[in-house]
């Protein structure tokens, strides 16, 4: 069945879109340049809207560290108006388009980056990428448009729609603008490792970094299998700790964390050249040793407890890494119920949270590809959709059936 793309050219357009799919009762696959299209379940629809023509910046304030854009605007523009005056993006956003199989083409766009709230290692020390966005504006399920927050980080504008909408995976409203606080980018950035530790000692290693007094921005383990995909490889699993600064600062504080680290060997200190691939690869899960057939599933415990959720799922046969200081479990493994089941067992036992981030559309579309919410959330949750997207026509079933 061939369904139809509609790419409306402004913010107007698109809610008159919508509008009409409302009155006739027709689903809508929202999506910015599909490149996440792999993501959680497979969503019916014969025709597609698609934000890739809302493009461009409707504000930038680099002193004040603000910025707006459409929503179709993609991350790689993006980065590059920040850059020109050394800026960046908080949360570090991942780039997943190769791990899902180089699913759409044109680049992830922001629109794209706040409705699934991917946020990267960064996410550690400051935050993830709903803790960034300032405001939004966003057409509903009905084809009004709505606008929530303001271009200052301090607002009081009532109920926060930016946080409903960011991470709802475009299933309670259609963003056509957002509004980021950025902050400087670093001028250097040094790595310290640590080589041969099993998970629970890199995990121990992890929080005592992170609980130094040194600011470290990155923290993630990579056993051998994950290590030997980094630029340069490595024969070893490495627990690395990043630091990100000004030169003098990066060079004092990573030679401090590597005195402090000391109990837990002898750690090594990567220069700037080697940290950034390094990170970059660890960001965009470069370095998961997935199978192009494999499952992939990507996994939120607290950090005490990603040591148990890697090594029961490598029991399985499953593979992975560890990042957020143990706090993100990323793992590839075969594409099968037994194996969804026995990596969600896990999880659930260390009171985590998934999502199923890559699998043929059968398995989608058979098992949970998100936990299933306690009675009085999914509640609330039905309460939500139900005024914004009163007839379901917005992704409907990406997250579960009837969400």
């Amino acid at each position: 069945m061939s369904v139809a793309v509609l790419e409306p050219p402004d913010e107007a357009a698109l809610a008159g879109v919508v509008r009409a799919s409302f009155a006739a009762g027709e689903p809508l696959l929202v999506q910015g340049n599909g490149t996440k299209l792999g993501m959680l379940r497979p969503v019916q629809a014969a025709r597609t809207l698609s934000t890739r023509a809302l493009t461009g910046f409707s504000l930038y304030a680099p002193k004040e560290l603000v910025m707006s854009a459409a929503a179709g605007t993609t991350i790689a523009d993006v980065e590059a108006k920040l850059a020109e005056h050394g800026q960046q993006l908080i949360a570090e956003p991942p780039d997943f388009s190769a791990l899902l199989n180089g699913g759409g083409t044109g680049g992830q766009t922001l629109g794209g980056i706040v409705a699934t709230n991917l946020s990267g290692p960064r996410r550690v020390a400051w935050g993830a990428v709903r803790d960034h966005v300032l405001g939004l504006r966003a057409v509903d399920g009905r084809g009004e448009i709505m606008r929530s927050g303001g271009r200052v980080l301090k607002n009081v504008t009532g109920l926060d729609m930016c946080k409903l909408l960011t991470g709802s995976h475009g299933t309670l409203g259609v963003m056509t603008e957002i509004t980021l606080k950025v902050l400087p980018a670093a001028e250097r950035t040094g790595t310290v490792v640590l080589a041969g530790l099993d998970p629970a000692q890199a995990v121990a290693a992890l929080s005592a970094a992170l609980g130094s007094p040194w600011s470290v921005s990155g923290a993630a383990y990579l056993p051998a299998e994950a290590a030997a995909r980094l630029p340069g490889g490595s024969t070893n699993s490495l627990t690395l700790a990043r630091i990100e600064d000004f030169a003098a600062s990066v060079t004092y504080r990573t030679d401090q964390l590597r005195i402090a680290l000391q109990e837990f060997g002898v750690a090594a200190i990567w220069n700037q050249e080697q940290s950034l691939g390094t990170w970059a690869a660890i960001r965009d899960a470069a370095v998961l040793p997935a199978e192009p057939d494999d499952a992939i599933w990507r996994i939120s415990v607290r950090p005490s407890r990603g040591a148990a959720v890697l090594d029961a799922a490598r029991q399985h046969g499953a593979r992975g890494y560890l990042d957020w200081g143990g706090g993100l479990v990323m793992l590839a493994g075969s594409a099968t119920e037994a194996m969804h089941d026995a990596i969600t067992r896990a999880v659930l036992e260390a009171g985590g949270i998934w999502t199923l981030l890559r699998a043929p559309e059968p398995l989608r579309a058979s098992v949970a590809v998100v936990p299933t919410e306690a009675p009085a959330l999914a509640a609330i949750a039905r309460r939500v959709k139900a005024v914004m997207d009163p007839k379901g026509i917005l992704n409907p079933g990406r997250l579960a059936v009837g969400i």
